[in-house]
């Protein structure tokens, strides 16, 4: 069960670190949060697509992360 989780959690971190990696960053300094704001406001739908299936890809690795994380703590806490 131990190693089972491990293997979840390296394949979790690396999903992570990888789709974290690929996605765009946004726009630097006081006119890209200015510009920023109103191209999602009214531009790109980034729901769908390639960013989409990252920020989606990221959140799921996120939680499996955290919850194989908190469950391996947990079960080391009892031996």
């Amino acid at each position: 069960m131990d190693l089972a989780l491990k293997i979840v959690l390296l394949i979790a971190s690396v999903v992570l670190i990888a789709s974290v990696l690929l996605q765009q960053g946004n726009s630097a300094g006081l006119s890209g949060s200015i510009g920023g704001g109103a191209e999602q406001l009214f531009g790109k739908k980034k729901g769908r697509g390639y960013e989409g299936l990252l920020t989606k890809a990221t959140l799921i690795g996120a939680i499996v992360f955290i919850v194989c994380a908190v469950v391996i703590v947990a079960l080391e806490g009892r031996n």
